[in-house]
């Protein structure tokens, strides 16, 4: 029997299961069971009369994504490839070779090798390029592509020839599983602490406790600048994890469902806080969801200034629910709130300094406009004694390149600012804020 035949009369039954259902149910319950009779139909027309023989499964799945695609913009059916990568995302965790790509010079690019990773280890260095992974040559290859290539079952073998100072290097490398973490972190300037987080998995408040716990081991340190910018959201129990690090306790976000007087509150635990260090917040048009949960209680707390430009504005809650065929069903079951009731949904996280994005190359330009000569621009000028000695090494550690990059940071550099001028912080004893939902849902 063919498999069109079997996913055919599957439905059918299905269709006839609801519709038997539907007659015996309420009148009132009858018409979205009814309206499936229709469904099998034009199913059966195409099956029966397009003018090219169609998969039925794939007019199926087809049709999932469809009324999916009707209730909003995050709901979704993940077929079993979407449903892995996104379960890997969530993890951080993956099978691969720990290689971090870019394109330079229109070649693909090791940007640097993951410490400790199998390419470490096999003796890769950043600024080699890559000319073929096994049999495929690279050229015209985007670093999606290049990626799916390496990556691949632990212990499996994949060989990488580079290009290294003029010659060619084969180099054969055994995957492994490789954790990518969340958080990025560095000592700026002695003074400054500088915690990123790109995205909320299942580590990422973890991986955050022992950067802050470093940070502060600086006794120089005068407060901490959390960079939630492009940051899509994730892991809901993350951010309310991550949130625990800066407060004493109480709501971080409440969420409210179909029945809306029922009301779920995820809390902040006494004995979590680790810090009360002055803090900002750096938010952009691109921090969404779970990031958006996090400045907002924050923000509400008055733990810290929030800075930057207006959130996304996702206020919805999505669960994920695993499916046949190792497929994923992601569905918006509730609104998150802040402690005090707002609803960002559709309308952001307001910060508390509007800060604007200034490219690199007119940062550039605006500094060099306002440059002014000083002492060491002298000819003849004395050295200071206290000079630091220049350092040759090639060897670039992961936080010196986000150091690197944050000195042409406009928006760190103004939140650097900031952490001098923390009058918007609450001092002595934490408040926990009153919630109470400030405008009503439109239905």
């Amino acid at each position: 029997m063919s498999s069109r035949f079997l996913s055919k009369n599957i439905f059918i039954t299905l269709v006839c299961a609801f519709s038997m259902k539907a007659y015996a149910e309420d009148k009132n319950d009858k018409a979205p069971y009814k309206e499936l009779e229709i469904f099998a139909r034009v199913m059966h027309f195409i099956d029966e009369n397009y003018v090219d023989k169609v998969d039925s499964k794939e007019l199926i799945i087809g049709a999932v994504r469809g009324m999916l695609r009707t209730l909003d913009p995050h709901s979704a059916f993940m077929p079993a490839k979407m449903y892995k990568d996104f379960k890997d995302d969530t993890s951080g965790e993956f099978g691969g070779v720990g290689i971090e790509l870019g394109i330079q010079d229109k070649t693909l690019t090791v940007i640097a090798p993951i410490e400790d990773g199998p390419a470490f280890k096999a003796g890769v260095l950043a600024g080699d390029r890559i000319f073929r992974i096994d049999s495929k040559m690279t050229k015209d290859l985007s670093t999606e592509d290049a990626m799916a290539l390496l990556k691949g079952k632990p212990g499996t073998k994949v060989v990488i020839t580079f290009k290294r100072d003029g010659k060619a290097i084969e180099i054969r490398i055994v995957r492994n599983v490789i954790r990518i973490s969340t958080i990025k972190s560095t000592l700026f300037h002695e003074d400054t602490g500088y915690l990123r987080v790109t995205s909320f998995g299942e580590k990422t408040a973890k991986d955050a406790e022992k950067a802050i716990e470093n940070l502060q081991s600086n006794k120089s340190l005068r407060g901490i600048v959390l960079d939630l910018r492009g940051n899509p959201g994730g892991l809901l129990d993350q951010a309310v994890k991550l949130t625990n690090l800066f407060i004493e306790e109480g709501p971080v976000v409440y969420t409210i469902g179909r029945d809306k007087k029922k009301r779920e509150v995820e809390n902040a635990l006494r004995g979590r806080r680790i810090t009360k260090l002055p803090l900002v917040v750096l938010v952009d048009g691109s921090s969404a969801s779970a990031s958006e949960i996090v400045a907002g209680a924050l923000q509400d707390y008055r733990r810290g200034v929030v800075a930057g430009q207006r959130t996304f504005g996702k206020g919805s809650v999505q669960s994920v629910i695993p499916l046949n065929n190792d497929a994923g069903l992601k569905l918006t079951v509730a609104r998150y709130y802040t402690p005090t009731g707002r609803s960002i949904q559709a309308k952001g996280i307001e910060p508390d300094v509007p800060l604007d994005y200034v490219d690199e190359k007119t940062f550039k330009s605006i500094k060099d406009h306002n440059k002014t000569i000083r002492e060491k621009d002298l000819e003849g000028h004395f050295e200071n004694e206290e000079k630091e000695k220049e350092k040759n090494s090639i060897i670039v550690s992961a936080q010196q390149r986000i150091s690197a990059g944050l000195e042409s940071d406009y928006m760190f550099l103004q939140a650097r600012g900031i952490l001098k001028t923390m009058s918007l912080v609450r001092e002595g004893t934490q408040k926990t804020p009153e919630f109470n939902i400030q405008e009503e849902e439109k239905k």
